[in-house]
């Protein structure tokens, strides 16, 4: 049998299990990550349907609705103006005809478990570390024959960065994302971490959940080697902890002109602790623990592998990994302040487009798995909360690609443009300046005090000037 037959016959049994256990699946996520229900209360969703109303409406503060039957969630500014007219003229969201992939678990599936099949083609770079560790860059080069879009009139086209799940799988997805990427004019480059993907483990040490320490270093090679550049970032499931982590150590610093999350896990301590549905649990478990058995060895003397190989949860796998070291073990709350998400979310100066589902079965119902605070007050976030579309598949019907890809590349083409005008106003306000200046009449009676509101520009960039 080929490849793709074994893993079709997979995906034919694990759905014929999914149809049986469907409630036992979804039901036990409406009480998890910190959910509180009455005994004899009735459920949401039933009180959603009766009342006609949508997963979204729970959100109705500050929303904004868009086609298809998406909300934008987010604080009111002129840059969330121009993403939402971005979004509202977006050929992605109208809603069309329904997919027959249109089930949470059948878009998780078919992102997760069907082979990646003929991807493009990619350069692949190994970047050593300063602790002697390595991570590798995937410049994605080929399939772009049917010519490239400038996303970057006038400059250099922009580079993606492309940081994949945690648990190191190179899913459809992001392959499907890169080549899109590389039509529309962009470089893309897929990072992945130590032991990851074919990345040899060179020293006895992985990368925890939210260390962003080997992103860092990795983002410093990337403005090198393309230092005129634009850089964009976009990551996918669990690993956008990754990116927001580094989002939020580095700042106005962190060289990033925008940046997207797809299926985000942002409250991810209570993620590791309520667990997941059995059948993701398993899945993403016993996929790790394949990962790291050719590294048995190599570990033996930094944790207990056989402690770590029989663990029954990734809470477990986790905590052993990274917690119960050998020589510098740490308790489960030191490891979450230091690999926290949003410990230093407050420090984030880049636009951030966290697009969610409210049906996705591995991060749970989006009223407990999204901290809706953070999207009313913070003016850098942006929730687009869809009621279709699982964890990481927003599939349509084929060839299309995932229409999360087509707005991602949108709104990043609107921030562009958002900055470019915002970068002319200042060149034409200092203009202007100049120009009174040079006429101002000389004389002791004409001279006035100057206001310290007009260095202000001066003092604060676009950064600060798009938040208004």
């Amino acid at each position: 049998m080929p490849p793709w037959g074994a893993a079709l016959a997979l995906l034919l049994a694990v759905l014929a299990l999914f149809s049986l256990l469907g409630q036992r699946l979804w039901r036990p996520w409406k009480r998890a990550v910190g959910a509180r229900t009455l005994q004899g209360a009735p459920d949401r969703d039933d009180e959603e349907e009766v009342a006609g109303g949508g997963p979204t409406d729970r959100f109705s503060d500050r929303h904004e609705p868009l086609p298809g039957g998406c909300s934008l969630i987010c604080k009111p500014s002129a840059l969330a103006q121009c993403l939402l007219r971005a979004l509202r003229r977006s050929a992605a969201l109208d809603p069309g005809r329904r997919s027959w992939l249109s089930g949470p678990h059948l878009q998780t599936l078919c992102h997760f478990v069907l082979p990646v099949g003929p991807g493009p083609e990619l350069a692949r770079e190994y970047l050593q570390l300063a602790d002697d560790g390595l991570v590798a860059l995937d410049w994605v080069v080929g399939l772009c024959g049917r010519g490239r879009r400038v996303t970057n009139p006038g400059g250099l086209p922009a580079v993606l960065l492309v940081i994949p799940n945690a648990w190191g799988r190179l899913t459809r997805n992001v392959l499907g994302l890169c080549l899109l990427a590389l039509e529309r004019g962009y470089y893309p480059v897929i990072f992945h971490r130590r032991g990851h993907h074919g990345c040899p483990l060179v020293s006895p040490r992985l990368q925890p959940f939210g260390d962003p320490s080997d992103l860092k270093e990795a983002v410093t090679y990337i403005r090198f080697r393309h230092p005129a550049a634009p850089l964009f970032a976009v990551s996918e499931g669990s690993g956008s902890a990754l990116l927001l982590s580094y989002l939020g150590e580095c700042g106005s610093s962190s060289y990033v002109t925008g940046a997207a999350c797809i299926s985000p896990v942002l409250r991810c301590r209570e993620w590791f602790e309520a667990g997941l549905p059995w059948p993701y649990e398993r899945g993403f478990l016993l996929h790790q623990k394949i990962a790291l058995s050719r590294y048995a060895t190599a570990l033996e003397d930094t944790v207990d592998t056989s402690k770590l190989f029989r663990s029954r949860s990734l809470r477990e796998f986790e905590e052993t990994l990274f917690c119960h070291t050998k020589s510098f073990p740490i308790s489960w709350d030191t490891y979450w302040d230091r690999n926290d998400p949003l410990r230093d979310v407050d420090e984030a100066a880049v636009p951030v487009l966290c697009i969610c589902s409210a049906d996705d079965p591995v991060c749970g119902p989006p009223d407990h798995a999204l901290p809706t605070e953070l999207f009313h007050s913070n003016p850098y976030f942006f929730l687009l909360l869809s009621r279709h579309g699982g964890h990481c598949g927003f599939l349509r019907q084929e060839p299309l690609p995932a229409w999360s890809h087509e707005v991602i590349l949108e709104s990043f083409r609107a921030l562009t443009e958002f900055f470019r005008m915002e970068e002319k106003m200042k060149g034409l306000s200092r203009h202007r300046a100049s120009f009174l200046g040079g006429r101002r009449r000389w004389g002791s009676l004409q001279k006035r005090e100057v206001s310290p509101s007009s260095n202000l520009e001066e003092i604060f960039s676009w950064k600060r000037s798009y938040t208004r």
